[in-house]
């Protein structure tokens, strides 16, 4: 196996999610949230259900890769490119069938509602952390586009999507990591924040 070879071939082959991203923002939202709800939310458990959804939706791929890597069953070469993978196609490997039945249900608006009225029924109040599984969500929908993972927010209702600004376009990621940096000086400035999330 060629590790410079295999190494330039992963871009092409992992899910490109910006998992971290998802769950900074959401806990910034927890952090004003809380100097303003007089029951306090559990940080962790928001950040958490803001990064659920792509969890939820790439972890058996990636224990997958890991595996068939491991015991030399694939390298990364072997990999399908990033636009053969989505949309799912037929005589494809069924792992990525399965990744986009996983990403069209978490997330989807309607599914995200009735697991949430399920969980306020079971709790008999709402549990306002999941809510960090909705900004996801919201997110999603215009920082995905048609290329890799449009957002299935309206699944299983309408195949429609949005065709957005993909969020790993180079001005697009230094503008969310300059805006995730402002947002926490602006929370430590004003004591919100006593260290970093």
């Amino acid at each position: 196996m060629d590790c410079k070879k295999d190494l330039k071939v992963i871009n092409n082959i992992m899910p490109k999610m910006d998992v971290f991203s998802h769950g900074i923002w959401t806990g910034i939202l927890c952090k004003i949230a809380n100097k303003k709800i007089k029951k306090k939310l559990n940080l962790w458990l928001s950040v958490f259900f803001g990064v659920f959804p792509d969890v939820f939706s790439f972890a058996m791929l990636f224990i997958w890769l890991i595996s068939q890597i491991t015991f030399g069953n694939l390298g990364f070469k072997d990999m399908p490119k990033l636009d053969e993978t989505e949309p799912a196609v037929q005589d494809k490997l069924s792992i990525f069938d399965l990744t986009s039945t996983l990403y069209s249900l978490s997330h989807s608006l309607f599914v995200f509602l009735i697991v949430f009225l399920i969980v306020t029924l079971i709790l008999k109040q709402p549990l306002l952390e999941m809510l960090g599984w909705l900004f996801h969500i919201i997110i999603d929908i215009p920082t995905h586009s048609y290329k890799f993972y449009p957002t299935p927010f309206l699944w299983p209702f309408s195949s429609w999507k949005f065709n957005g600004i993909s969020w790993g376009t180079p001005w697009f990621m230094i503008l969310n990591v300059s805006a995730i940096v402002i947002m926490i000086l602006v929370l430590r400035k004003n004591g919100w924040l006593k260290k970093v999330i």
